[in-house]
């Protein structure tokens, strides 16, 4: 069992930068593929950005170039860092993890889930 608790959402201007943390406890970190999901308003739960126990890195299309996501395995925590932040951009962010060696960008791939934190981007 893990539990995920993810930080650092809040209210930002179009443009601005927001940084989210995920920490992780329970059994050991590195052993997890983490992913991050986010889901606006009526609409479904999207794939973000995933990161495996290797580090190796995966984004949706919709924030390459302009989000980066990477671990920390010292303090158990996995972040994103979102640059360039659009509208669009506004939803709840959620944290996820797996037990795998891969790099899932599926919802139903991943067993963990963080109670997510909400961006929200101004025009």
């Amino acid at each position: 069992q893990v539990q995920l608790v993810e930080s650092g959402g809040g209210l930002v201007q179009a443009g601005g930068s927001l940084r989210l943390s995920c920490a992780a406890s329970g059994r050991t970190f590195s052993s997890y593929a983490m992913g991050w999901f986010r889901q606006a308003p009526g609409k479904e739960r999207e794939f973000v950005a995933a990161i495996s126990w290797g580090s190796n890195t995966i984004y949706a299309d919709s924030v390459k170039g302009q989000f980066t996501i990477s671990r920390d395995y010292a303090k158990n925590t996995m972040y994103l860092q979102m640059n360039s932040l659009k509208p669009e951009d506004t939803a709840v962010y959620y944290c996820a993890a797996q037990i795998t060696t891969g790099t899932p960008v599926t919802r139903g791939a991943y067993a963990y889930w963080g109670q997510g934190t909400q961006v929200t981007v101004a025009s």
